[in-house]
């Protein structure tokens, strides 16, 4: 298929292109801007005048919910939704059922995606075996067979020196490591950002202090390891700050942060919604005035939707009995679209936060 798009306003965060120009396609591919190839016929064109031509979106964190929680959403539902939003190229993590931990899910993940035919799917691996924070998983089997990166999401691992050894090891065969830095005790039982919403709503609360406490720890053992780290999920000022250091530091690291921590507050449960239960929680309006900066300033170099679907009895429950996590991928950006309104970034910028700062 070849396709004329004429007209459109053509944006390229890496270039820096920003211009009313036409493109020529064949196959998926851009041939040229601009005046057409000779001999160019295109199967069909698209008026594009007023409209906005971009790179497809990456999305480092969209749960698919397959294998194992099909009753949550599966890999053709969640990708469909990804693509309605422009998500071309998108993350997994690996809390399934199983757990991505063997080169067997991984593959099967790889081969419904392709079968689904939506947006690509990169499968992030387990870190550990089962995500229990003991053995190190198969990485390099992991690696082979498609995982782009490891985690262990927000399972702490059992010893310091057990987490160290990994990172050394991911070090030795330059593997990617992702961390959702956030102490279990410190975090335990909390529903909330331990502040006054939490204390007048009467839920437990989460204080800063669980992220910052083990952002610091494993910054430090980024340093020691050398491994190529990335910090996702980030939530609060002072945890953008400790990033920020490291970087000036030139410590191998990047982060992203969930788009919702870009917009709501912990005032947002005033009303007990549980729309709005997710974890790590939502802090306070300081907090994300600093992660926005981060954000502009390229500390943080990725914005993702953390997209968590699930089936509508898991948010019928009070507050503290339903499950954490927001749907968002289809809505990742026009959501993010406020950011512009609101002065925050201009679109080129945002359009980099969505694309080529995440790839």
């Amino acid at each position: 298929m070849k396709f004329s798009i004429l007209g459109a306003r053509v944006i390229d965060p890496v270039s820096g292109l920003d211009q009313v120009t036409d493109i020529h396609l064949e196959a998926g591919k851009v041939l040229a801007l601009g005046a057409a190839p000779a001999g160019f016929s295109p199967t069909e064109t698209i008026d594009a005048a007023g409209l906005i031509a971009a790179p497809g979106l990456v999305d480092l964190n969209v749960s698919l919910r397959e294998p194992g929680y099909s009753r949550k959403g599966n890999i053709a539902s969640e990708t469909r939704a990804a693509a309605a939003g422009g998500v071309t190229s998108l993350c997994c993590p690996p809390r399934t059922k199983p757990v991505l931990d063997t080169s067997a899910v991984a593959e099967l993940i790889l081969d419904r995606a392709r079968e689904a035919g939506h947006s690509k799917v990169f499968p992030i691996g387990a870190l550990s075996k089962g995500l229990e924070g003991e053995q190190l998983a198969e990485l390099i089997a992991l690696r082979d067979a498609g995982c782009v990166a490891f985690t262990n999401g927000m399972v702490n691992f059992r010893s310091n020196r057990t987490l160290c050894r990994a990172l050394e090891y991911a070090a030795t065969f330059d593997l990617t490591v992702i961390f959702n830095s956030q102490d279990h005790d410190l975090a335990e039982g909390g529903l909330a950002h331990d502040g006054p919403t939490a204390a007048f709503l009467g839920l437990p609360g989460i204080p800063e202090t669980a992220e910052t406490v083990a952002l610091a720890r494993d910054l430090l053992l980024v340093e020691q390891s050398g491994v190529r780290a990335h910090f996702t999920q980030l939530t609060s000022a002072r945890g953008v700050a400790l990033i920020a250091q490291a970087q000036a530091r030139g410590l191998p690291v990047t982060a992203d942060v969930a788009l919702y921590q870009l917009i709501l507050t912990d005032e947002a449960l005033t009303g007990f919604s549980s729309l709005y239960h997710v974890q790590p929680p939502l802090r306070t309006r300081a907090d994300r005035d600093a992660l926005r900066e981060a954000v502009k300033s390229g500390v943080v170099q990725a914005i993702s939707s953390h997209h968590q679907p699930h089936e509508r009895d898991a948010k019928l429950a009070p507050f503290g009995a339903t499950e954490p996590g927001i749907s968002s991928v289809e809505l990742l950006l026009p959501l993010a679209m406020t950011l512009v309104e609101d002065g925050l970034l201009d679109l080129q910028t945002l359009l980099a936060r969505l694309s080529s700062g995440p790839a």
